[in-house]
């Protein structure tokens, strides 16, 4: 990997030779981070140049001093770890002054934090600074610095959230008339399934009307054969009686 495309560069716990880590030079013009935390640095002196440079993690090594090359060679510094350095006396921090970009210094755990009003006198030396160990003079928390870098990812976020969350403006009419829609079209065909079954029932009615109509004329023909064959043989009952008395008259005669 080239120097030149770096942008973070973290070297914890790697042992420095002389006060320099091989490799670190000053071809990572495009650093931006880089953490040298207990790798016994006693000083800055070889420090490559890095222009670019914002945040510095130095913590937990021998540092006592010489921190003036600071400003030469990471003069955009906005971020300095310090702590557990062996950092003691005002004097020490104030070739810091240089850094103008600096807004956070952290010295946890160096014997200068034991000093009176050590706070204090550090925003009063330092007034290019806003927090000093995590706080600012208020004791206001310093903001986590992913937390700042994931701010403008989230308002991305929320404005997502929003689209999904919440349809366009006359959508919900819309849905709600589509439904309403569906719901005469249901009670719609419920009604012609029920008008079928009334027609069904309707005509098998009408059906049971005309086979009862002609099982009555039956029995209303068979009626009138019977009174007809009736008739005729009453008929044919008084033709013989006449027939007889005619017989009965001729033979008197």
């Amino acid at each position: 990997m080239k120097g030149n495309k770096v942008t973070e560069l973290v070297l914890d716990n790697c042992l420095c030779v002389n006060g320099e880590i091989e490799g670190l030079n000053d071809t990572f013009k495009k650093l931006e981070f880089l953490s040298m935390a207990n790798v016994e640095l006693s000083s800055l002196a070889r420090l490559p140049s890095l222009n670019k440079l914002r945040k510095l993690e130095l913590s937990d090594n021998i540092i006592s001093g010489g921190l003036e090359v600071l400003a030469e060679k990471c003069p955009n510094l906005t971020y300095l770890n310090l702590s557990g350095n062996k950092i003691k006396d005002l004097s020490t921090v104030e070739a810091l002054q240089n850094l103008k970009n600096l807004k956070s210094l952290d010295l946890f755990n160096c014997e200068i934090t034991n000093l009176e009003d050590y706070r204090e006198s550090i925003f009063e030396l330092l007034q290019q600074i806003t927090y000093l160990d995590g706080f600012d003079q208020e004791d206001n928390e310093a903001p986590d610095s992913e937390e700042e870098d994931d701010e403008d990812g989230d308002e991305d976020d929320e404005e997502e959230e929003e689209d999904e969350a919440g349809p366009p403006e006359g959508y919900e009419e819309e849905e709600e008339e589509e439904e309403d829609e569906d719901e005469d079209e249901d009670e719609d065909e419920a009604g012609s399934e029920l008008g079928e079954g009334e027609e069904e029932v309707g005509l098998s009615y009408l059906m049971k009307e005309e086979i009862q109509d002609e099982e009555d004329d039956d029995d209303y023909v068979e009626e009138g054969e019977e009174e007809e064959e009736e008739e005729e043989e009453g008929l044919r009952g008084e033709k013989r009686k006449r027939d007889a008395e005619d017989d009965g008259e001729e033979e008197d005669d």
